[in-house]
């Protein structure tokens, strides 16, 4: 009787949870298609080719976004350019180096920490080191006058780098230590050095996991409005960020990362608390989100892309 009653009362309990789970996964999605179809029925409205490819006018009352955009995708890039490397082989020495002790265990905390760090700190970190100390002494070797020692899309991007670097380091090493220990073995057995095998052997077996991070590094630093705010960002440009780099009578446009630039999160921010006529400016903030998101979409499914590619080669799919 006692074992029934018991057997009864697990049962019961365990649909509760099962029941439980299942309304809160239900409220979440139910929640977010709420989100989703709010931003995109109010920012459809707006969207066009000129919305989507025109500088801003009439005090940002008028025009596109394009500006927003370029500098969204440009910072963003510089973004990737600088924490990848950098995240990649300090998770490469601390899974393939770095002997386990009491600094590698501080070290390996410090950086699970790092990903806790409120942004804004972020934000007055490169101010302060980027700009004040590395920018200023640039100029004065240099003789650059004031060049380096002031905001410009080179240190927000530096500075979001550091912002998703813990993303990019955390991921790596998950996917450098899920690469079984009898493919190392087995490369040491057929005499390849150590660098060998972590170049021929390890990495390609832990791209997609690297991928992993980036997609969430791109996710993380393309919806960041709190480290950029001291660092160049501005919310008028309707001028892009780029020079002409020419060789002889050919020339090229090139990203010019000391200048100034238009940021999407930025750009919604002000619009959405600074903004001298709201009611204008209302039907731009929903498209300029919807942009936000489609861009964050669109940089998330080619990173995706290659990810499968890579998990294909390998054979996991």
């Amino acid at each position: 009787m006692a074992n029934g009653f018991g057997s009864k009362r697990r049962d019961l309990t365990g649909t509760l949870s099962i029941g439980l789970i299942t309304a809160i996964f239900i409220f979440i999605v139910l929640l977010l298609v709420v989100v989703i179809g709010n931003i995109v029925i109010n920012g459809a409205s707006v969207l066009s080719l000129e919305f989507l490819f025109d500088e801003p006018r009439n005090n940002m009352t008028e025009g596109g976004i394009w500006p927003a955009i370029f500098g969204t995708l440009a910072v963003t890039v510089f973004m990737i350019l600088l924490a990848l490397p950098v995240g990649v082989f300090s998770a490469i020495y601390l899974s393939e180096y770095a002997k386990d002790s009491i600094y590698t265990r501080i070290i390996r905390t410090s950086i699970n920490n790092l990903a806790g760090v409120p942004s804004i700190v972020f934000g007055l970190f490169g101010l302060g080191f980027f700009i004040l100390f590395i920018g200023k002494n640039l100029d004065e070797v240099l003789g650059t006058g004031l060049l380096f020692g002031q905001p410009a899309m080179i240190w927000a991007a530096a500075t979001l780098a550091v912002l998703v670097l813990p993303i990019i380091i955390v991921s790596t090493l998950e996917a450098l230590n899920s690469v079984p220990k009898s493919h190392r073995d087995a490369s040491y057995g057929l005499g390849a050095t150590k660098w060998q095998t972590i170049s021929t052997v390890v990495l390609p077996q832990a791209r997609p996991g690297i991928l992993t991070g980036v997609i969430l590094a791109i996710s993380r630093g393309v919806g960041e409005t709190a480290p950029i705010l001291f660092l160049g960002c501005a919310f008028f440009l309707p001028n892009l960020p780029v020079v002409d780099l020419c060789i002889g009578d050919y020339c090229i446009p090139m990203v010019n990362p000391t200048e100034q630039f238009m940021y999407l999160a930025y750009h919604i921010f002000i619009l959405s608390t600074q903004s001298a006529n709201p009611t204008l400016t209302l039907p731009l903030q929903y498209g300029s989100t919807l942009v936000l998101i489609g861009l964050t979409i669109l940089l998330n499914l080619t990173a995706i892309i290659f990810r499968y590619r890579f998990r294909k080669a390998l054979g996991r799919i």
